[in-house]
C-alpha cells in the first residue's frame, strides 16, 4: 500500500534526531558549537531568524549544501517554521553524509513566541534586493554580505588613475561610505585614464566630479569628500572617522610614509597600489597581520628614480586593472571573505601579460611596526624625502 503525506513524515522524524526548543536554546547559551541551520524560504527569514544561523531555502539545500556546509562531521541543527521543512531537510543532509544532524521541533514561530534571542536582517529595499541580486546569489556575499558592504566604509586617498576604477566599482558595489581625498583638480590630459571624470568636468574639483559620478551611479553611496592633500596636519581628522579600509592611489613617497605611519598606528588596514609605464602592483598592509610600508621601503628611493605618470607616463587602461583589483581588495575585507594581499605583493606586466606574487617579509627591526619602534610621531616627510 503506498505511504501517504502522514506516513512519509512520521518515517522521516523516526529516522533522525530531534532537538526540542529548550534543549537547543540552553545548548546555545552554554556555548555548545552548533551550526544553525534556517531552511525558511527568503521572506520569513527577512521577518526575523535565531542569531548566527546559515539560510539555507529547503528547495535549494541539495544544491547549496557543500558549499554553505563545508563540514560534514559539524553538529547541524536545522529549523523552519513549525518543524516539518526541516524535518525533511535532516534527513536530506544524513543521505548527503552529514553525520551530526539534528532537526528542530517545533520550530521558529514557537522559539519567537518563547522569548529565546531573534534577528532581523538588515532591511533592503525592493530596489536594493533588485540592484545588488547578482551579489545576493553568491554564497559567499549573500544578504548578510551586502549590508556589510552597505554599512562599509572605505577612505580613497585620491581620485585619480586607480582611485578612478577603484571608487566606481566600490560604489557599485554597494559600498555605503566613500570619503575621497584630492586637492587637484581634472586636467584634460588626466582623461586617458582617470574613468571617473569627463570632459564636462575639466578644470573642476576631482572630488566634486568624482561624487557627481558616483552619485549617479548609485545613490545608496554616500561620499565624504576631502578637497584637500593629505598632510601631517590633516591626517588624524581624516583617518579618526571610522574607516574599515584605506585605498591608496596616491603617487608621491612623502605621503605614502605619512600614511603607512598613520594606518599602523590607527590599526587601519590599507590597500596599496601603484603603476609605472607599463608596470603595476598591489599588496595590502594590515597592522599586526603582516608587513608595513616601511618593511617592503624602509627608506625613499632618489627622486631620479622614481618619477612620477607625469615624467615617465603611463599605459591608461594600467591603472584600471590595478584599481580594481584594489576594489577587490577592500570589498574581501569589508565581507570577511578569501585571503588579502598581506605578505604578499601581487606584480602585473602588461606588456608580457604576466603576473606574479611575491612573499614579504615583515622586519623585526622596522622602525614604526618593529619590535621597537624609533618612529612614534609625525614627521617632515617632504622634507625627509628631499634629504
Amino acid at each position: 500500500m503506498a505511504q501517504t503525506y502522514s506516513d512519509m513524515l512520521q518515517s522521516i522524524k523516526a529516522s533522525i534526531k530531534q532537538v526540542s526548543l529548550d534543549d537547543l536554546n540552553a545548548r546555545i547559551e552554554g556555548g555548545e558549537e552548533l551550526t544553525l541551520v534556517d531552511v525558511r524560504e527568503k521572506d520569513e527569514w527577512r521577518q526575523g531568524h535565531i542569531p548566527d544561523a546559515v539560510h539555507v531555502p529547503r528547495g535549494f539545500l541539495e544544491m547549496q549544501a557543500a558549499s554553505r556546509l563545508p563540514k560534514k562531521d559539524a553538529t547541524i541543527v536545522t529549523y523552519c517554521a513549525g518543524g516539518v521543512r526541516s524535518a525533511f531537510a535532516a534527513k536530506v543532509l544524513q543521505d548527503l553524509g552529514y553525520t551530526k544532524v539534528e532537526s528542530a521541533n517545533p520550530g521558529f514561530n514557537d522559539w519567537k513566541d518563547r522569548g529565546f534571542p531573534t534577528t532581523k536582517p538588515f532591511a533592503f529595499t525592493d530596489e536594493q534586493l533588485n540592484r545588488y541580486s547578482r551579489h545576493l546569489l553568491l554564497p559567499e556575499v549573500g544578504e548578510k554580505g551586502q549590508a556589510k558592504l552597505l554599512q562599509g566604509r572605505v577612505l580613497l586617498l585620491g581620485a585619480g588613475g586607480l582611485g578612478s576604477p577603484a571608487a566606481l566599482y566600490l560604489a557599485a558595489a554597494g559600498v555605503g561610505t566613500l570619503g575621497v581625498i584630492d586637492g587637484d583638480v581634472v586636467d584634460e590630459s588626466n582623461l586617458q585614464r582617470q574613468v571617473l571624470h569627463g570632459r564636462s568636468q575639466v578644470g573642476k574639483s576631482k572630488v566634486q566630479s568624482g561624487a557627481a559620478r558616483i552619485a549617479d551611479l548609485n545613490p545608496d553611496v554616500t561620499v565624504i569628500p576631502f578637497e584637500e592633500r593629505l598632510t601631517s596636519e590633516n591626517i588624524d581628522r581624516i583617518f579618526d572617522q571610522d574607516w574599515d579600509v584605506i585605498v591608496d592611489g596616491l603617487d608621491n613617497f612623502p605621503t605614502r610614509y605619512l600614511v603607512n605611519d598613520a594606518s599602523v598606528w590607527k590599526d587601519i588596514p590599507v590597500v596599496h597600489g601603484s603603476i609605472f609605464r607599463f608596470d603595476g602592483q598591489v599588496t595590502t598592509f594590515w597592522p599586526k597581520q603582516g608587513p608595513c610600508y616601511r618593511c617592503l621601503y624602509p627608506e625613499p628611493p632618489p627622486a631620479h628614480l622614481a618619477p612620477s605618470c607625469a615624467e615617465a607616463g603611463v599605459l591608461g587602461v594600467l591603472p584600471g586593472v590595478i584599481g580594481t583589483i584594489q576594489a577587490t581588495e577592500a570589498i574581501k575585507i569589508l565581507l570577511g571573505q578569501g585571503e588579502p594581499l598581506v605578505g604578499r605583493l601581487l606584480q602585473y606586466d602588461s606588456l608580457q601579460m604576466k603576473v606574479r606574487t611575491f612573499k614579504l617579509p615583515k622586519d623585526p627591526e622596522c622602525v614604526v611596526c618593529g619590535e621597537k619602534p624609533t618612529i612614534t610621531e609625525y614627521i617632515d616627510y617632504e622634507g625627509f624625502c628631499a634629504a
